[in-house]
């Protein structure tokens, strides 16, 4: 079982976006991460690769593995393993101080590695903290959503302050790498599947937000490493994307507006003409 697709996440019917469980079994091959929506800490024990925004990471013994869902991994275990893991929304952790806690902490930085090397104390000290949240979890108690989110407040802030220091990146490697995990985040929202499931992150803003950088180095490492603007990345994918909705699909064209982020067919008439020179009514009518 791959600890990053197959394992338990919280659905509607889940303890409001949160779920912790226990992790055993024998090796299986490695697949592709999951859900994109749910962060995901891992107490593990065992043999296994992990491939994380294109590092390839060895690892054995304990490890504490922290995942974000916006970038690629996958994992493949070499031999049985044995530990506990937790998936959790952002809105889980609401409140200024546990916000900024989860979006700032380097742990879960495009550019820092998400795993630490655990030592026997600090194993038992984890595996204490996630046996008490599958305890609250399990139980009756009333106020166990506070209990929870106190117990992931002391693994982030434990994982924090066991963490090596984060190795420093040339300016070329960083750009690449930031490029290429702005890149895949673009990709993975296409092909749109429904009209009523829009594009998450839609200007460089959004991309900046989700990978933890300020937008200025988002912008200098993409022109840098591809010799196009971000914006125009964006541009060019949202543009074919909405070619092939007026072309292979029967939806309106306020449906494909709205699919592709835009808050009025307006909006996106004028966008679409600007960028390819003619109208949504015009190519789907004529096939240009």
């Amino acid at each position: 079982m791959n600890i990053s697709s197959t394992s338990p996440t919280p659905t509607t019917t889940d303890f409001k976006g949160f779920k912790v469980y226990p992790i055993a079994g024998v090796a299986n091959p490695a697949q592709p991460h999951g859900r994109r929506d749910f962060y995901k800490i891992v107490l593990i024990s065992g043999e296994m690769t992990l491939n994380y925004g294109g590092q390839k990471i060895d690892l054995s013994g304990s490890n504490l593995i922290l995942l974000n869902p916006r970038v690629p991994h996958a994992v493949e275990h070499r031999t049985e393993r044995k530990g506990f893991a937790c998936v959790f929304t952002e809105t889980f952790l609401a409140g200024r101080e546990r916000t900024e806690l989860l979006q700032h902490s380097p742990l879960f930085r495009f550019d820092g590695s998400p795993v630490l090397s655990l030592s026997p104390e600090q194993t038992e000290f984890m595996s204490g903290l996630f046996q008490k949240m599958r305890s609250v979890y399990t139980s009756d108690y009333d106020y166990k959503e506070d209990l929870l989110k106190t117990c992931l407040e002391l693994i982030l802030r434990e994982a924090l302050r066991i963490q090596p220091p984060l190795p420093t990146l040339t300016s070329k490697n960083g750009a690449t790498r930031l490029t290429q995990l702005f890149l895949d985040l673009l990709e993975r929202q296409f092909p749109i599947e429904s009209p009523v499931s829009p594009l998450r992150f839609r200007t460089p803003q959004d991309f900046a937000e989700a990978l933890s950088v300020h937008v200025n180095y988002l912008n200098r490492s993409v022109k840098e490493s591809t010799g196009k603007p971000t914006s125009v990345h964006l541009a060019d994918r949202i543009t074919a994307e909405a070619k092939a909705l007026l072309q292979h699909t029967d939806w309106s064209v306020a449906d494909i507006a709205y699919s592709l982020g835009f808050e009025y067919p307006t909006y996106f008439h004028n966008y679409f003409k600007r960028i390819t020179g003619f109208t949504p009514n015009l190519l789907r009518t004529r096939k240009v």
